[in-house]
């Protein structure tokens, strides 16, 4: 078993790099699907998966954001995005479509910090 890591400053977790692709990838599968057909299991694992990245993004893209000043059309979309996200990773995912929901809102953390790249 891992011991956690007290890090509320989140400093470990600013210097990690995010395996990117794979998770792209795995957006791309979920949002391509159509009747998936999967057991319950399989869509609650994908969902974690999803869910534990959207949340290390989302987290990113704070500190990203929190750099710029606050008048900072890039910083006010941010808080907007992370608001959404807030509220959406806090409601549990069920089925294909909450699978895909949760896929969309990765893609959409990604964009963002896309659009922060500038601002590390």
């Amino acid at each position: 078993m891992a011991t956690p890591l007290h890090d509320p400053m989140g400093l470990i977790e600013a210097a990690l790099p995010f395996d990117r692709a794979p998770h792209e990838a795995l957006i791309t599968a979920v949002l391509a699907w159509t009747a998936p057909g999967l057991p319950p299991r399989d869509y609650e694992q994908i969902a974690l998966q999803l869910t534990g990245h959207a949340r290390g993004v989302a987290a990113d893209v704070a500190r990203r954001a929190a750099r710029l000043p606050p008048d900072d059309g890039r910083r006010i979309l941010a808080e907007v995005v992370l608001g959404e996200a807030s509220h959406r990773l806090s409601v549990p995912v069920k089925g294909a479509a909450g699978v895909q929901g949760r896929a969309h809102l990765l893609r959409a953390l990604y964009e963002r910090l896309d659009g922060l790249a500038g601002s590390r």
